[in-house]
């Protein structure tokens, strides 16, 4: 981290000696870690490394030549060094400029292309990154660093692969049990585009067909908060808002193209008039002139508005969060999963991985058709606790389902009378026999039958996890694996159907399954999980079935 050391020379003794003395104290705080104050310290060795340049190239009539060589190589290296401890407070906008200043000092200077690179890879720019470490090792030093810079190379090339095809298998960092940090993803946009929602505002929408499991996008947060909220409960969860909005506030200051984004995500107020964006900019291979320091400042009550209505949590019921993260409550804000609307009928669901959202699909999904996510619980809930938890959530849902079961349930005093049943407590067999039974006389055919069902899915769960119901009232309603197909083929895969067919495995001949058996449990899995779990032994890991 040093540099040159200055010779002592008659009247530029004082400056001299103060930039000495400014250089040993930046060096102490960025080895110490102490980024903040490094950066101020080296901004002041930086300005007057500057001014002394200036007046040695000027005004002195009898310049030092290596001096000013001198000067500018330490100029050079603090430069970098700044560099480094903004990237390290993830201001990769301010690293950038200093790398800049830095190569046009020295343009093969190893250490600022290898810090360069690394801010390039922060702002998900994987081929210029590469470009920068190539040039890196034109520098001498280079050959003391090859396997260093040759594995950031390897990182570049394997993260362009992932952007431009979806590729992305977490299968054996899940097979080492989580161990170590959680990977570094690309950052992928597939097969959607932005469009004005039938339900509300704006949502994504898929271009070409998509098979259940299959990668729609991975996005990385604006930012997060976690933290275990233990006995605080309210007053825990509130400290964690209150810093995850300083954290936002900090990276719209920081770069123009996230403001950008943000500023575009809707408020929750005349969601009609809405720009409709391309969702080209969400890509990060957009020009970098978009990512400079932001000149405006993002009103307070617009962001927290902003915050309020696309803020996601890690734990909802469309979520699975995996890793050490999934001991923590989290919240986090990524800008491009902000615009999956919520259906009872939803296709997609999301993994979260370190600071990345993925989202895959959860049942095949038509060209044309809205991705869209549960925002709460609709397996096990009916129409009217639905409805109120819509309600809660500030909008109403009109999507088929519900549309599909306000009919039946203003035109049938059954189903009213089954659900007055249930809140007494009705055997659990007895609900499950007049469901069947009633869906035969109200004419409930294909993919409706898979509807009702999930509603009320709470009485089947029950009935199937009991021997001794099953022995009660098996053979007078359909098997487990046909309520399961039906409710997966309308909803997409959910945990609880999953471990029902487990739990059935495991109690049969020791836990062994038949080829079909595996492969129903095997799709729902990758439903759940989607494709970046590709390799059979994880997805059994991931089900309890190794």
């Amino acid at each position: 981290m040093g540099g040159e050391q200055f010779e002592q020379h008659d009247d530029r003794e004082g400056p001299l000696e103060l930039l000495q003395s400014l250089r040993s104290k930046a060096t102490e705080l960025l080895l110490r870690e102490e980024w903040e104050e490094s950066i101020q310290v080296y901004t002041k060795f930086i300005d007057l490394s500057r001014s002394q340049i200036s007046k040695l190239g000027g005004s002195d009539p009898d310049p030092d030549p290596d001096l000013i060589h001198k000067l500018r190589k330490s100029l050079c290296l603090a430069l970098c060094n700044r560099a480094e401890a903004r990237a390290k407070l993830r201001d990769f906008v301010e690293a950038m400029m200093d790398c800049d200043q830095a190569l046009e000092i020295e343009s093969t200077h190893f250490k600022t292309l290898l810090c360069k690179g690394k801010v390039l890879l922060g702002l998900s720019k994987y081929a210029s990154a590469l470009e920068c470490f190539k040039t890196a090792l034109l520098d001498p030093q280079a050959s003391d660093n090859l396997e260093t810079v040759t594995g950031y190379m390897e990182k570049c090339k394997r993260l362009e692969l992932q952007a431009k095809t979806g590729a992305f298998d977490l299968s054996d960092w899940i097979l080492s049990g989580f161990r170590g940090r959680s990977p570094e993803l690309a950052e992928f946009i597939g097969s959607i585009e932005i469009k004005k929602s039938e339900t509300s505002g704006r949502g994504l929408f898929a271009t070409k067909n998509i098979v259940a499991g299959t990668l729609i996008l991975v996005t990385k947060a604006v930012a997060t908060e976690r933290g275990i909220l233990g006995t605080g409960g309210e007053k825990a969860q509130l400290i964690m808002w209150k810093n995850f909005i300083e954290e936002v506030t900090e990276s719209v200051k920081k770069c123009n193209r996230t403001h950008r984004l943000v500023s575009i995500l809707s408020t929750g107020h005349d969601e009609d008039n809405l720009e409709i964006p391309d969702i080209s900019i969400f890509r990060p291979d957009e020009a970098f002139e978009t990512c400079g320091n932001s000149k405006q400042s993002l009103d307070t009550e617009k962001l927290l508005s902003i915050l309020d209505v696309n803020s996601l949590v890690e734990d909802a019921v469309s979520a699975k969060v995996m890793g050490k993260n999934k001991e923590y409550y989290g919240v986090g804000l990524w800008t491009l999963a902000s615009f999956i609307n919520h259906s009872c009928l939803p296709n997609a669901r999301r993994l979260h991985v370190g600071e990345y959202a993925i989202v895959h699909a959860s049942r095949d999904i038509k060209a044309g058709e809205e991705i869209t996510s549960a925002y709460f619980d609709v397996l096990s809930s009916p129409l009217e606790k639905r409805k109120e938890m819509a309600e809660s959530w500030g909008f109403c849902c009109g999507c088929s389902r519900c549309k599909f079961e306000s009919l039946l349930y203003v035109t049938n005093q059954e189903i009213r009378e089954l659900e007055m049943g249930l809140e007494r407590g009705v055997d659990a067999g007895n609900a499950v026999y007049m469901v069947e039974e009633g869906m035969k006389r109200w004419k409930v055919k294909g993919k409706d039958k898979g509807l009702l069902r999930a509603s009320y899915w709470g009485v089947y769960d029950e009935i199937y996890s009991s021997e001794r119901l099953m022995r009660r009232w098996g053979r007078k309603i359909p098997t487990m694996e046909v309520v399961v197909d039906s409710v997966s083929d309308v909803t997409g895969s959910d945990e609880r159907l999953m471990k029902l067919l487990v739990e059935d495995v495991k109690k049969k001949n020791g836990g062994c399954s038949n080829i079909t058996e595996m492969e129903k449990i095997l799709k729902l899995g990758k439903g759940f999980y989607g494709k970046v779990v590709s390799k059979r032994k994880a997805m059994k890991t991931l089900l309890g079935l190794e």
